[in-house]
């Protein structure tokens, strides 16, 4: 391997430079079982120490929660040198998971209100509908989000889990810089059509659950979201164990965790693709930068496929009700 260091990319023809792995920061909201505020701020200092600049967030991760997290880890920081992108638009409701989404124009405006007074900020970097609105055109969502743009409120506009359709309808009203979907080892469903797409219209792509929310590499535990999974149920969770376990050997090859291995798996589909890892103990933010030291060759990439098939996992990406929430799956 060569010396591990945080890779640069550009998040599309129009957007920022940002540092490669990306930090997801839902986790650190109690998404997969129990956090401690102060770890995470390590933790996420520990990103930031390394080099870091993206990371990524939703303002109802933990109800605002993980918002005001990051505004606490920001703190005596320069904010310039962090680009944070925002997710917005679900629905939530006391006990129980986000149900149905937001996009409407004066929503927009609301949600970047609240994300900007709890993240104490003047402006994220990058900003987003965390799903599409059914009931609402999708040129009404990102229209409002271009004039937040205009107001310097926003700095680039992203989307997050839609289709070729609607990435096109999108990017007519105004510039998008990256789209935000899952793309890893075990979901490879954008290679279909929608990473196309968006390389056609010069839209970059954010990785998220490269790591299959840790069915790659992770301890076993299926702790807070992951139990309502459907890869961490019964016969799935067999099947899905055994095919990672095909990785185990290329990566001890290589030096390399099978977490690392998958993180570099998805980096190197190209320099348009930025991985999103959700580190929540500092020993994890060292492995995800580590995964920049691997190189993978042709063959690699090949025997890959050959141990793990496109479309070989089972179980869908997440319960029948969130699947149907997702423009990128019809």
């Amino acid at each position: 391997m060569t010396t591990a260091t945080l890779d640069t990319r550009m998040l599309g023809r129009t957007g920022p430079a940002v540092t490669s792995p990306g930090m997801g920061c839902m986790g650190l909201s109690g998404a997969y079982g129990r956090t401690d505020d102060d770890e995470s701020i390590q933790v996420i200092h520990g990103y930031l120490d390394a080099g870091g600049t993206l990371l990524d967030t939703g303002d109802f991760y933990g109800a605002g929660h993980n918002e005001q997290l990051i505004a606490r880890a920001l703190r005596g920081r320069d904010r310039d040198d962090v680009v944070l992108s925002v997710k917005f638009g679900a629905l939530l409701a006391p006990g129980r998971p986000p149900a149905g989404f937001d996009g409407r124009p004066a929503a927009v405006r609301n949600s970047l209100t609240y994300s900007l007074q709890r993240l104490g900020t003047d402006h994220v970097d990058i900003y987003r509908p965390a799903r599409l609105d059914r009931s609402v055109p999708i040129e009404d969502t990102v229209g409002a989000i271009a004039e937040l743009v205009e107001q310097g409120y926003v700095r680039h506009i992203g989307l997050s889990e839609v289709g070729a359709e609607t990435i096109r309808r999108a990017a007519a009203v105004a510039p998008i810089c990256d789209l935000q979907i899952e793309y890893s080892l075990l979901s490879r469903g954008i290679e279909d059509e929608i990473l196309a797409t968006c390389r056609e219209l010069g839209i970059g792509i954010t990785a998220y659950g490269v790591l299959s929310r840790g069915l790659i590499g992770g301890s076993g535990s299926i702790d807070g979201g992951r139990a309502m999974q459907p890869r961490f149920q019964g016969a799935n969770r067999e099947h899905n164990d055994a095919l990672v376990a095909r990785l185990r050997g290329l990566a001890e090859a290589k030096g390399a965790s099978p977490a690392q291995l998958a993180i570099a798996w998805v980096a190197a589909q190209g320099d348009d693709i930025v991985p999103v890892v959700g580190p929540r103990r500092t020993e994890q933010v060292a492995s995800m930068i580590g995964s920049t030291a691997i190189r993978l060759d042709g063959d690699d990439l090949a025997r890959i496929d050959e141990l793990v098939p496109p479309g070989s996992a089972r179980g869908e990406r997440y319960p029948a009700a969130f699947m149907a929430d997702l423009d990128s799956e019809r």
